[in-house]
């Protein structure tokens, strides 16, 4: 299949749902801009079967620069985390969800 792209989940969206194309990529940019803008806040982002996008905060460190073993500062920042549910990780491993109801 490649790499999914915007334009690709917008023309799914037009074939699967039935908006016009205009709709289909304005609902897509909708949901997108929901989701970046619930993480710039520092909310996680949990969709069902999926997975759930969190922000974690990471603190100062020294790293080491791997060519020449110099030491430099590596600055305090916040990174995405995203963490697969078992619905989604049962399903790229080709195996059964386990049971319980935790899709995360």
């Amino acid at each position: 299949m490649g790499t999914v792209t915007r334009a690709h989940l917008a023309e799914t969206i037009y074939t699967q749902v039935g908006l016009s194309r205009n709709e289909s990529a304005a609902l897509l940019e909708s949901v997108l801009a929901r989701v970046a803008r619930a993480l710039e806040e520092g909310q996680s982002v949990k969709i069902s079967g999926f997975g759930t996008f969190s922000v974690r905060q990471k603190g100062r460190r020294v790293g080491r620069n791997p060519k020449t073993g110099v030491e430099v500062p590596i600055l305090p920042r916040r990174v995405l985390v995203f963490r697969p549910s078992q619905v989604l990780k049962a399903h790229v491993n080709h195996t059964s969800p386990p049971s319980g109801g935790d899709d995360e």
